[in-house]
């Protein structure tokens, strides 16, 4: 078992990840939820983070890590985990350049692989912005909103800013459900803002001259599915993603307690920024004015995996998941801050599990239904029975993270 150590030692809140077994311990008291996934734990190549918060009278936080088989040398696919950067980076940029979220945004096409935007009818005014983009990617994981981030920001800066700020194995090379080559990948469209009829910034088509790649071939699985056809080789994720789950967990805490973090390791945000990523991280789609199209297939419980799993009912109002989940290639995911703010709770959670009993890729056969999405539901079920155990010496203030939703 590999327990890692966050590379904050001077900010002793920030606590070294516990080297003990006491997710293990937690988890094999509930046999009847786990006892499949710890029988086979190489398997389901689980990985997870929790970190308990104990507040002093100041309300001042004290976190404690443990976690369970945390490895950052092992390759899972992030999925859509990699958006929740992209919000921060892109709130970041504009505030660089001293432009509002709100501001239109219309992105054009210099390469005959790029496609143009110029509106969207899901929202309120008919216009596509940063914030528009930022709020389909916390409420329902919208893929194509990312890719408009991904080419605001573009790849080169996308992932220098990251390393900058200490999430140095982190590597964003492609959009999202795009059938862009690697290389295609590399070049970012135009953008532009513009208010009042007037464009108030302009930025070209960026390349970026160094190529996203793992320092080493990744191959995983017995084959996959191409133009209809089973190809019996493992499948290739050298190019792809990665956003190793301890640096996940470390994201997730620089947002939600910027203060107990490095300077050089936060996001240029604005109070508004926080609560705006705090509003949507934990809004429910159905609590949504735009898009209005946030009905019957976006239950309270989509792409909140932890906790509530599949469930399709309605959710209790007093307990909210500020999470960004993802799931892709078999590979599902969860990263959040959790709070009751009726019973004065709040934890964090990262953690990952495999669901592809095949060990085929593109075939659409995974197994997050039957193994993942309980898993996820049992996993943070279990965490916060124990919070409701435990005793805490100060209820917390969470008054920072109680925010006001659309409806």
């Amino acid at each position: 078992m590999l327990y890692l150590v966050l590379p904050l030692l001077a900010f002793p809140s920030f606590a070294q990840f516990q080297a003990d077994n006491f997710i293990e311990r937690l988890l094999k008291k509930h046999p009847d939820r786990f006892s499949e996934i710890l029988a086979k734990p190489d398997k389901y190549q689980i990985q997870i983070l929790y970190t308990k918060i104990d507040r002093n009278k100041k309300n001042e936080p004290h976190f404690t890590t443990h976690g369970y088989r945390v490895n950052s040398s092992a390759y899972f696919y992030p999925a859509s985990t990699v958006k929740l950067p992209a919000v921060a980076l892109a709130f970041e940029k504009l505030n660089k350049l001293g432009i509002d979220k709100y501001t239109p945004i219309l992105t054009g096409a210099d390469r005959p692989e790029q496609t143009k935007v110029e509106e969207d009818t899901s929202a309120e005014n008919g216009l596509p912005s940063v914030a528009h983009y930022a709020k389909k990617i916390l409420l329902a994981s919208d893929n194509d909103a990312f890719n408009r981030l991904y080419e605001f920001i573009g790849q080169q800066e996308f992932n220098d800013s990251l390393h900058k700020k200490g999430f140095t194995n982190a590597r964003i090379a492609h959009r999202l459900e795009s059938p862009l080559t690697a290389e295609n990948n590399r070049y970012t469209n135009p953008v532009k803002f513009v208010k009042d009829g007037k464009v108030v910034y302009e930025q070209a088509g960026k390349f970026n001259a160094q190529e996203i790649k793992a320092p080493e071939p990744v191959l995983l699985g017995k084959g996959y599915m191409k133009d209809g056809l089973l190809i019996n080789e493992p499948f290739d994720f050298t190019r792809k993603n990665f956003f190793p789950l301890e640096e996940q967990h470390r994201l997730l805490k620089t947002l939600f307690f910027p203060d107990q973090v490095p300077a050089s390791q936060r996001f240029n945000l604005t109070e508004e920024d926080y609560k705006f990523m705090y509003q949507y991280m934990s809004q429910f789609p159905v609590e949504t004015d735009f898009p209005a199209s946030y009905t019957d297939d976006y239950y309270d419980g989509y792409v909140k995996f932890l906790i509530f799993g599949a469930t399709k009912t309605r959710l209790p109002r007093h307990i909210r998941l500020f999470n960004k989940s993802g799931d892709a290639y078999g590979f599902l995911l969860d990263n959040a801050y959790i709070a009751d703010f009726e019973k004065g709770i709040e934890f964090m959670v990262t953690a990952m599990i495999y669901c592809n009993e095949d060990e085929i890729f593109n075939d659409d056969h995974y197994d997050y239904e039957t193994v993942g999405l309980p898993f996820m539901a049992n996993l943070g079920k279990t965490f916060f029975e124990y919070e409701l155990s435990r005793k805490h010496a100060v209820r917390p203030d969470l008054g920072r993270f109680e925010v006001q939703y659309d409806k």
